[in-house]
């Protein structure tokens, strides 16, 4: 019995020994467990973990590290599952790998470090990178600082990566190369920025072209060759010079520390053919260029090599001003050209092209002076006169004011036909203006010359209403004779002054106000001859301080004035019947 109850005892001992080791193995599942290699077959790898079996692990799950391993090694697994039943333990050495590398990602993860991984394959939006053992994502954008067309050479390289962003529980890691290279591209930026100099000269690449210059990388940090400074000949656009991806030797310029902005230079390391420019091209010296650009303000013209200036195009023709430039030259035509302006400084010169030619108004003022009449052909008629083509290949303008002595001009403007021959007087000549001022009533005597001496100022006319508009009306003096009253000059009173109230035949009375014997015109106003009576009213009649009324005053003189009238009516009539 007492054999009996010590095997019992130990039987129960056992078993407890067991249960407590199978609960202690079971909450281990789901860990990372040390286990032993016991052996090693074509298939499989016999691992002890401290159970009852030995758990068998696929010989692919320990890739390239298969060939170091021996019986007796120690290694990390990970336990999947016991069955404590059957006594089959499932343990994996890819999920060990996977959460040792989980760890050590966390830890960098946190310390915002970089860890080494592989880029192995080619997914939708990206790439697939190693970190070792643990798969992770590189979106195409972080690739690189800058698009690249093939990442071939990039692929199956251990190479440094920043991780974006991780969740272990979701298996999810997205890392990034581009964060490295410019964490990388920052320290030498800043290496570089506290080196560069005005005036020095670097290597760069060109690495992007737009309509006003190109950017360089100069390795770290890039700078701007304006397409100012690309060459001293005048180019339309940069790609004319340089392409993406060209090597060029460029100098510093101008380095602003504070906003670490570089301006680069390339024509800069020529010589400056700018120099001595004044010299060799002096102002109205003549010289002759090639066409080089045409615009719609003029045409480039290069004297020699990096020295272009422009002809404007009002410098193009004498007489050819409205012409767009391309109708007059062509690129690469030679021309002679006169220097107008230069200016070393700015590297402008302006040039002139008409100005190696005879100026037509020049010849055309010595053959016809002020006074002469000519000839000419009517080129276009506008509402402020006509526009007559004359010798040398000029126009000249007859005034509407100079259109007619007498009647409508605006009438009498319109009577003229294009291209028709005509007889004008050349009234003025302004050769500097390019300006000629021409007449045809001028042609004739002026009617008014004789009839414009009869008439005195302050003198009050008898007028004969011709014409009635919104602005006034036109009245006649006397034969030759006309004058226009204007809508204030129609009455004294405001509500009178409508002109409206006169009809074509009307006779007023007005008094002459001005007189203009060089342009013979004359001024006549109702209202300033109502305001003249109204006073001698008051002197001859009295004033209302005397005693007498506004009303009598005015009564007074009304019935004199018309007594006078009257008594001119009837000497009038007797004239007609004599």
């Amino acid at each position: 019995m007492a054999v009996s109850k010590a095997q019992d005892f130990g039987s129960s001992e056992n078993f407890a020994e067991l249960l407590e080791q199978s609960f202690i193995t079971e909450s281990k599942e789901g860990e990372v467990v040390k286990g032993r290699v016991v052996a090693i077959d074509n298939k499989v790898i016999f691992i002890d973990v401290g159970l009852k079996s030995e758990a068998q692990v696929p010989l692919k799950e320990f890739g390239s590290t298969l060939s170091e391993l021996k019986v007796g090694d120690d290694i990390d697994v990970f336990l999947e599952h016991i069955d404590s039943r059957k006594g089959g333990t499932v343990v994996s050495r890819e999920k060990a790998l996977r959460e040792e590398a989980w760890e050590r990602l966390d830890k960098l993860f946190a310390a915002a470090e970089s860890v080494n991984g592989v880029i192995f394959g080619r997914v939708k939006g990206g790439f697939t990178v190693d970190l070792g053992g643990v798969v992770a994502f590189l979106p195409g954008s972080q690739v690189d600082i800058r698009p690249i067309q093939n990442i071939s050479p990039l692929m199956g390289i251990e190479q440094p990566f920043q991780i974006l962003k991780m969740s272990r529980s979701e298996g999810n890691i997205v890392v990034s190369r581009r964060a490295v290279l410019e964490e990388s591209r920052k320290e030498e930026r800043n290496k570089l920025l506290g080196e560069i100099e005005e005036n020095q000269i670097l290597d760069g690449i060109v690495k992007n072209i737009t309509d006003y210059g190109a950017f360089i990388d100069l390795g770290s940090i890039d700078g701007l060759l304006h397409v100012t400074d690309i060459s001293w000949n005048r180019i339309n656009h940069p790609s004319e010079v340089l392409s993406i991806g060209q090597t060029i030797k460029v100098q510093v310029i101008k380095f602003n520390k504070e906003t670490k902005r570089i301006s680069l230079g390339m024509k800069q390391l020529e010589g400056n053919p700018w120099q001595g420019i004044d010299a060799r091209y002096p102002k109205n010296s003549t010289c002759k260029g090639i066409v080089t650009n045409i615009t719609d303000y003029g045409a480039f013209v290069e004297l020699e090599a990096g020295i272009e200036g422009l002809v404007h195009v009002s410098e193009i023709s004498w007489t050819k001003s409205n012409v767009h430039p391309r109708k007059l030259l062509s690129i690469g035509e030679e021309v002679s050209v006169k220097v107008l302006e230069i200016d070393p400084e700015r590297h402008r010169i302006s040039l002139g092209i008409k100005q190696t030619q005879e100026n037509p108004w020049e010849l055309f003022a010595n053959k016809y002076p002020v006074g002469t009449v000519v000839e000419g052909e009517v080129k276009n008629v506008v509402e402020f006169g006509l526009f007559v083509g004359l010798e040398f290949g000029i126009d000249g303008l007859v005034h509407i004011s100079d259109v007619c002595w007498s009647g409508n001009p605006e009438e009498e403007i319109r009577k003229f036909k294009k291209d028709e021959k005509i007889e004008v007087k050349v009234l003025a000549l302004e050769v500097d203006k390019e300006r000629i001022s021409l007449g045809i009533k001028q042609l004739a005597d002026n009617p008014m010359a004789g009839a414009i001496d009869k008439v005195e100022k302050g003198a009050t006319v008898t007028c004969v209403v011709k014409e009635v508009n919104d602005e006034g009306i036109e009245v006649q003096i006397s034969e030759g004779v006309s004058a226009f009253i204007k809508k204030v000059d129609l009455s004294r009173d405001r509500v009178d002054q409508r002109p409206e109230r006169f009809a074509v035949g009307d006779r007023v009375d007005a008094k002459v106000t001005s007189i203009d014997k060089n342009n013979f015109k004359i001024g006549v106003s109702i209202k300033a001859l109502e305001m003249d009576e109204h006073k001698k009213a008051i002197a001859e009649y009295g004033s209302t301080d005397s005693g007498a009324s506004l009303g009598e005053i005015l009564g007074a003189a009304l019935v004199k004035s018309k007594e006078k009238k009257k008594s001119a009516a009837g000497a009038d009539d007797a004239s007609a019947e004599a």
